[in-house]
């Protein structure tokens, strides 16, 4: 797994993704902080990780798309399956890689809160909950991106093909205060994954949530090893 870690990180900066996924991300973060944190001069990081969230819904799916769909175009998807490496090995070393890119690009953001602190005195206790709550979907969206990357040799249709999934789960909670019938808009929210961020916006680091934010990734990391445990038979 290490070595799999290693490849898919330096990847990520051999190719043009990791420095357009990070570069595009400061970006955005830059724009989200200036619009709901300084010119409305509140000391609160609520209104910029909302907004950051559907920056990730777009992001994600660009630096997942091709972790599995490239290897499946080029057949050097065949070299992993001969390799001396598990299914699990492979996929959790690319989840890992993914994970830590998206990691440094949280550790840059810090910026913002050390500027937060400059000029107001924000509650550092919710700050740092907002970063872990945001941190793990992330990871939600990164293992669902990593799964939907291992059904498809194209790319573009797996980026695609993320990015309504992931848009979808975010509108979720949307969805539910728009639904009659009370069954099914719980249904509908208790499937919300934005919903349970709550929590972690009022400074809550709930176990239930955490445990569940990490349930919904290793349910998808399970399913891409599936997938590609039933591939590698084919």
């Amino acid at each position: 797994m290490k070595a799999i870690f290693k490849r898919e990180f330096k990847n990520f900066f051999i190719t043009p993704i990791g420095y357009i996924f990070i570069g595009f991300f400061m970006l955005m973060a830059a724009i989200m902080f200036v619009m709901n944190v300084m010119e409305p001069q509140i000391a609160d990081l609520s209104g910029f990780f909302a907004s950051l969230s559907v920056v990730l819904v777009v992001l994600v799916p660009i630096l997942t798309m091709r972790l599995l769909a490239e290897e499946k175009r080029n057949k050097t998807d065949q070299l992993l399956f001969t390799a001396p490496v598990t299914m699990t090995e492979i996929v959790l070393g690319k989840f890992f890689a993914t994970a830590a890119i998206y990691g440094l690009v949280l550790v840059c953001t810090w910026i913002f809160p050390i500027i937060m602190m400059i000029v107001s005195e924000p509650v550092v206790g919710i700050m740092i909950s907002q970063y872990v709550g945001f941190f793990l979907l992330g990871l939600v969206f990164i293992s669902i991106g990593l799964y939907i990357s291992a059904l498809t040799e194209n790319q573009i249709i797996s980026a695609i093909a993320s990015f309504g999934i992931l848009l979808v789960l975010v509108l979720l909670d949307s969805f539910a205060a728009n639904i009659s019938i009370p069954i099914v808009a719980n249904i509908v929210s208790w499937l919300s994954i934005t919903a349970r961020f709550e929590d972690f916006f009022i400074g809550i680091l709930n176990p239930a949530v955490i445990i569940y934010y990490l349930s919904i990734t290793a349910l998808f990391v399970y399913f891409t090893i599936q997938t590609l445990e039933k591939r590698r038979f084919i």
